[in-house]
């Protein structure tokens, strides 16, 4: 009887501690998850920035889950990184970019590219960002052609950039605008001002401001599609409700379009509706 009593509890043992260990990295994801994490199921919707008032939390089930999850051990790294511990949020980036998170390798490449708690290098953070890319991640590729390089320390190449940015540019929104600056400056390639306006137009869908502030240029101008006042008026305002600076002016001189300068050029006053 005693036996049989052990070998219930045994088996009951296994999936509650398996259970538990789950229970650490559901409430994990559900604090300090990454949106644009590709380790990241798609049944979690993540964070765009660790609550203040979570991070604790966040640290403690991260810290839980990371030893058998590197998507865990990323996470922790965010939570650290909102604490303001960037020495331990690199640790544990560099932790979880060596068992493969494509997330970790653009997170450490970003800090690389600004100095931010570590020396700026532009070939470190180059050859992340070409890591993460060859991994899938749309933000390594959208983060490489911002860069501006696309092959370790080698000489920028736009047309490769563009190369990138076009297969990140399917499901991500930051690729699509960055690739819609391309060709609408005609960088790395030809001119198409009606492509470079289909792809605003995608990242504006998902509410990326710089693409609502190009798209409410284009929209007024007429560029790439039909000219429509009142639309860039709307796009002009989303983004400038998101806190594009440009966006902002754009709606100022929308609202007030006549300049009165003096003889020597200089701006006196302006006329506003």
């Amino acid at each position: 009887m005693r036996t049989s009593l052990c070998a219930i509890l045994f088996t009951l043992a296994v999936p509650l501690s398996v259970h538990a260990q789950s229970a650490d990295l559901v409430l994990c994801d559900r604090l300090a998850a990454d949106p644009s994490d590709p380790d990241k199921p798609a049944d979690v919707k993540g964070v765009t920035e660790v609550a203040a008032a979570d991070i604790a939390t966040a640290i403690k089930f991260c810290k839980q889950a990371a030893s058998s999850s590197r998507r865990a051990m990323f996470e922790l790294g965010r939570a650290y990184a909102a604490n303001r511990q960037t020495t331990d949020a690199m640790a544990a980036w560099r932790k979880a970019a060596d068992k493969g998170s494509s997330a970790a390798m653009v997170e450490l490449g970003v800090l690389h590219a600004t100095g931010s708690g570590v020396a700026k290098d532009e070939a470190q953070a180059r050859k992340l960002f070409e890591k993460a890319a060859q991994a899938g991640n749309p933000r390594g590729v959208s983060n490489l052609a911002a860069l501006g390089g696309a092959g370790g320390v080698a000489p920028a190449d736009p047309a490769r950039s563009r190369e990138l940015l076009g297969k990140a540019a399917e499901t991500n929104a930051e690729a699509q605008y960055q690739l819609g600056l391309m060709l609408s400056n005609g960088t790395g390639g030809e001119k198409d001002d009606a492509a470079a306006r289909a792809l605003f137009e995608k990242a504006a869908a998902q509410n990326h401001p710089g693409a609502l502030e190009r798209m409410g240029a284009f929209a007024q101008e007429g560029r790439g599609g039909p000219k429509d006042k009142d639309a860039a008026k709307a796009y002009y305002e989303r983004a400038a409700a998101l806190g594009d600076e440009d966006a902002k002016k754009a709606l100022e001189r929308l609202r007030c379009p006549y300049a009165i300068k003096d003889k020597r050029g200089n701006l006196v006053t302006t006329l506003c509706f």
